[in-house]
């Protein structure tokens, strides 16, 4: 019996049975654990930092390569497909965008908030920003742009941490590497986010995901959080919510 049935919440039970109910009760204390978002809305588009709105909550921006997917992977956090616009075309990004994000916490949380009296919704800004790699613009374009990114990230005061994604498809891009170093050089936070990974078999998007990693070994010696995302599929979601909701509690 043991080869075909498993002994489950105290009773024999078939081995796929027991397989998807432990898959559904991992989604709902995922679900249970993760904030959520309850209102998100466009509020500028910025050329320069200094015309980015007051610097008066917490702040998570989202850069990578053109196309890939950082659009997507936005409106699938905030649950809305229309917030940030997509488009096959890299280079449509070309300001600095700001959402203004309303999220409470997580029912789980927010039991024990409501005891504690602070069940309080959080205010914090998402922040869409230019793709490094750019697509074919003009080389003052691309000064421009590069400017634009430097100097918000070294000088927004109340950016609290940077999402970098990376194509979970391919093999570590140098391009993504050389723009960690550069964070590190101008001491900023970040957290990696591999996205598209529905767009490949998971042996591969593992085995690309590890390469990644033991590429930055080579410069690295304390390795960032990272979290493995698909749009499509709306996985890392709750991963990275449960984050920024943690961070907000900690600032």
């Amino acid at each position: 019996m043991a080869g075909k049935y498993t002994w489950f919440l105290g009773r024999w039970m078939p081995r796929g049975t027991c397989n998807s109910l432990l898959k559904l009760c991992s989604e709902i204390n995922q679900y249970l654990c993760a904030m959520q978002i309850k209102s998100a809305k466009y509020v500028i588009s910025s050329p320069d930092y200094e015309k980015c709105p007051a610097p008066d909550r917490p702040e998570y921006a989202f850069i990578g390569r053109s196309n890939v997917g950082k659009s997507s992977l936005i409106n699938m956090l905030c649950d809305n497909d229309k917030l940030a616009k997509t488009s096959g075309s890299p280079g449509k990004t070309q300001l600095l965008n700001h959402f203004e994000i309303s999220s409470a916490p997580s029912p789980k949380a927010n039991q024990t908030a409501a005891v504690a009296g602070d069940g309080k919704r959080q205010q914090w800004y998402l922040v869409d920003l230019p793709g490094y790699g750019f697509a074919k613009v003009s080389i003052r374009s691309r000064n421009r742009w590069e400017q634009m990114i430097e100097n918000y990230l070294r000088k927004r005061e109340n950016l609290t941490m940077v999402f970098v994604l990376i194509d979970a498809r391919h093999n570590p891009q140098k391009i993504d590497l050389e723009f960690l170093l550069q964070l590190r050089n101008w001491q900023v936070p970040f957290c990696l986010v591999f996205t598209k990974s529905d767009k490949e078999n998971q042996s591969t998007v593992s085995k690309n995901v590890k390469a990644f990693l033991e590429a930055m070994k080579k410069n690295w010696q304390f390795l960032p959080q990272h979290f493995v995302t698909s749009a499509v599929k709306k996985s890392g979601k709750d991963k990275i919510l449960s984050f920024i909701e943690e961070t907000n509690k900690s600032l």
